[in-house]
């Protein structure tokens, strides 16, 4: 069963300002008429060179960017024609991981209070009443859950490593017990056994929490390992999808065979 459906997705970026003065001729369609399915319980793998459009589309999935056409449907919810309290409730279902660790936690808060943010601004859509108490223990809970303890829960994010900052993005991103999850390049950022780390991380939570991944990457092996199906985007457009098997083994556009060519682990293979 699909959770998210996107059909014939659009996004046009307008005339950019020129670092030069004046302004660029011309439009950038970074999506272009893209159409997929993501069911739910799996990992689909998205995956192009940087420039694809890759970022744009999990973000117009999630509505963090407003698309110029198309159709998004989420639990069989017309996604954009929700607006506000109906679009909050949607976002609880909804969340992202981003690729920078470094900047995506606000500098002045301690840890406990990155991750107890979304139980705080979301509760009255909810109608939950966490007490501060039940906040704690959800916190800790979750910092559990990634692989931290609560030591790490009066600490600022700039006390931690890049792969600890990651997995408390991780928990954040948790907090509100999602659906869906965009994982945007989330281990790009990160040296080879920390990432392949947080790949295992994500596996692990994908089945203790019932969780469905997009997972964005330029990274093929990453992808293949990961992922249930397989995606690639080319200068906006889904180029091929289908099998994780079938793509690395079986690829049939042109794109994707040069892409599998120029990763040394897939050409060997």
């Amino acid at each position: 069963m699909a959770l998210v459906e996107v059909r014939n997705l659009t996004k046009v970026f307008g005339l950019a300002e020129s670092p030069f003065g004046g302004r660029r001729e011309g439009e950038v369609r970074a999506v272009d008429d893209v159409s997929l399915d993501i069911c739910e319980g799996e990992t689909l793998g998205l995956v192009g060179e940087s420039g694809s459009g890759k970022s744009t589309l999990g973000r117009l999935i999630l509505r963090l960017i407003e698309p110029t056409s198309g159709a998004i449907r989420f639990d069989s919810i017309d996604l954009l024609q929700a607006s506000g309290s109906a679009l909050r409730r949607l976002r609880r279902d909804m969340q992202i991981i981003f690729q920078d660790p470094f900047g995506s936690l606000d500098p002045r808060y301690r840890v406990e209070d990155v991750i107890a943010e979304p139980l705080i601004l979301h509760r009255e859509i909810s109608g939950e009443s966490h007490s501060a108490d039940a906040r704690r223990q959800r916190v800790r809970e979750l910092l559990r859950a990634v692989g931290m303890d609560e030591s790490a829960m009066p600490r600022y994010p700039h006390e931690f490593s890049g792969g600890q900052r990651q997995r408390i993005g991780i928990a954040r991103a948790l907090a509100l017990r999602p659906k869906f999850i965009v994982a945007d390049e989330p281990v790009s950022a990160l040296d080879v056994s920390v990432g392949a780390q947080i790949v295992n991380l994500l596996q692990q939570l994908q089945r203790d929490f019932g969780l469905t991944y997009l997972f964005i990457s330029h990274s093929v092996p990453v992808v293949r390992y990961l992922s249930t199906r397989i995606a690639v985007m080319y200068r906006g457009k889904i180029v091929e999808i289908g099998s994780t098997e079938q793509i690395t083994a079986e690829p049939q556009h042109d794109y994707t065979r040069k892409l599998l060519a120029a990763t040394p682990e897939m050409a060997a293979s």
